[in-house]
């Protein structure tokens, strides 16, 4: 009797459970509220509540003092693609591919003449428009040795580009459209962008069309083995593939933070490792291309490695940071200014410099055959120098000369 009891009060049990779960899960406001406080259950789609798209005074603070700000209501990505969209282009660009063995004497003689004749390639890439004159950045590999440069906006009208200028160094082309009423992106401040930053890179991956994917800025200052020493990308993980090259990476605001230029991967797809180049970079060299034609950064001819403390105790220097000179060039502008080895750089004009790539993008800034004062460690003394800036060849003869 005892053991039918018990079945039929766990039954009863099991059988009131499943009633709260039931009851908890389609009708929880038919619960009792406990403490004053209230459940609310998550609205549908359509039971959410329309938001206001445009930025509070909040948000337009915070667009003036950060790049990442997020906009109200976690609505600024759809935001932002509108504004900076219209401003991405895609591009063709036609290239000559000739037979890698035309030059070969040993090809010449058994085929004389008759080696086939330059076949055309199309090259595929994005661009981004940033001036209403129709100046258009993209990268230097998208639009190198192009013979015809196609652009394509987003409003469906094509084009044809001419080349302003390019620069191997830091990867950046800029081209010219003459087109009216051109949308334009504008260009944010570089220096406020931050590691965790909410961003979108907009593009023409493998050719489909326009796309935008978001991610994060993952890290800011990153550099690749073998490349430029004027290269110093912002990685992202925003799915950036092969076509998205020159297109732009935004801020939540639909301002432009960088170019999207290279991919780390082992199957030639998105991996979530994305980089481009910053936009104080690329305004730099595209106001030179513009003005100019041609990239001028200073030079002053030395080697250099980073102080740090067990440097600094075994050479007895007073100082911490800074950079230290370890070879001169002979007859080039620091040794003529009085500069030796042995001699720690701090400070550029009115720039401290605490490390190498500090001091190369100091020196690459300096307007060649202009005068600066340097400041100088040198043992216990600390001494300034003059030094008339050279300017720096497309390919230093030494490796590491700045």
């Amino acid at each position: 009797m005892w053991r039918r009891i018990w079945l039929l009060f766990a039954q009863g049990v099991t059988v009131a459970l499943a009633a709260l779960f039931v009851v908890a899960t389609l009708k929880p406001e038919w619960l009792p509220r406990n403490g004053g406080s209230t459940v609310l259950p998550l609205p549908t789609l359509s039971e959410a509540p329309a938001r206001d798209l445009r930025p509070t005074a909040a948000a337009a603070s915070g667009a003036a003092g950060g790049a990442g700000a997020a906009l109200p209501g976690g609505l600024g990505f759809s935001q932002a693609a509108r504004r900076a969209a219209p401003a991405v282009v895609s591009i063709t660009a036609t290239k000559l591919a000739r037979n890698p063995h035309a030059d070969d004497p040993r090809f010449r003689f058994f085929f004389g003449d008759r080696a086939p004749a330059p076949q055309q390639q199309l090259g595929l890439g994005s661009g981004v428009i940033v001036s209403p004159e129709g100046y258009l950045l993209t990268n230097h590999h998208v639009v190198a040795d192009a013979v015809d440069i196609e652009v394509q906006l987003a409003d469906g009208r094509g084009t044809r580009a001419v080349q302003v200028g390019s620069d191997v160094e830091t990867d950046i082309a800029v081209l010219k459209i003459d087109l009216d009423n051109l949308p334009v992106l504008a260009l944010a401040d570089g220096r406020s962008l931050q590691v965790g930053d909410a961003v979108l890179a907009i593009g023409n991956p493998f050719n489909i069309g326009q796309t935008v994917t978001a991610g994060i800025v993952s890290a800011l200052d990153r550099t690749q083995r073998g490349s430029s020493p004027f290269q110093s990308f912002i990685q992202t993980d925003a799915a950036i593939n092969p076509g998205n090259s020159g297109g732009a990476l935004v801020d939540a605001h639909g301002s432009l933070v960088g170019i999207n230029t290279a991919i780390f991967s082992r199957s030639g797809g998105h991996m979530g490792i994305g980089f481009a180049v910053p936009v104080d970079t690329a305004r730099q060299v595209m106001e030179q291309l513009v003005r100019g034609g041609k990239v001028r950064r200073g030079f002053i001819g030395v080697d250099i490695r980073d102080l740090n403390a067990e440097l600094a105790e075994s050479l007895s220097l007073p100082v911490k940071t800074g950079v230290l000179i370890t070879g001169v060039l002979n007859d080039g502008p620091a040794a003529k200014g009085g500069v030796r080895p042995g001699d720690v750089v701090v400070r550029v004009g009115d720039r401290a410099v605490a490390n190498s790539a500090e001091l190369l993008t100091a020196v690459a800034a300096l307007a060649p055959d202009s005068e600066v004062q340097f400041s100088v460690q040198r043992g216990a003394e600390a001494l300034s120098v003059r030094l008339k800036v050279g300017e720096r060849p497309s390919a230093v003869a030494r490796p590491g000369g700045r």
